[in-house]
């Protein structure tokens, strides 16, 4: 049974040729991260489908996925919003970004908006603290030095 498209899959041989064959089980991290952008999270069939493809233990694909903030274990919107709260982000107005967003929205962190467009996520460090405050979408795609009319900008243009 094939859980995920051939195209999907290509993404994913591609990543397996980046390492030894006997050591294919590393691409693990970008196969997950290939499913999820197919389904839009991952299921229990999904992440077990991924592990029987690489060749390693279920347990061990469900280790990667619940490890890392990255991967969604239950369905979430179409836009995944990830707003950095960390105290660098903080300082220059995350706060104020998030609580701005939750309003538009409707809904706070953690929740998804009821037509299942937006999910809104309280996220760590991204790496780029001098360009805050800053979000993520679908863990893809970075937005920085984030105002309340930058925002209104993304949230249009996701529509």
């Amino acid at each position: 049974m094939t859980l995920l498209t051939p195209e999907s899959l290509a993404q994913i041989d591609r990543e397996i040729a980046k390492y030894p064959a006997e050591h294919k089980q590393s691409a693990v991290m970008a196969a997950l991260r290939i499913a999820q952008t197919e389904k839009g999270w991952l299921s229990t069939e999904t992440i077990e489908y991924v592990a029987e493809y690489l060749g390693m233990p279920a347990i061990a694909a469900y280790e990667v996925a619940t490890f890392y903030n990255m991967y969604e274990l239950s369905p979430c919107g179409r836009h995944k919003i990830t707003v950095c709260t960390n105290l660098p982000c903080q300082l220059q107005g995350a706060g104020d970004i998030a609580e701005y967003l939750k309003k538009k929205l409707g809904i706070g962190f953690g929740e998804t908006t009821p037509d299942g467009r937006f999910t809104l996520k309280e996220g760590e460090c991204m790496g780029t603290c001098g360009s805050g405050p800053l979000c993520l979408h679908n863990n893809h795609k970075m937005y920085t030095r984030l105002t309340p009319q930058t925002v209104d900008q993304l949230l249009d243009g996701l529509k």
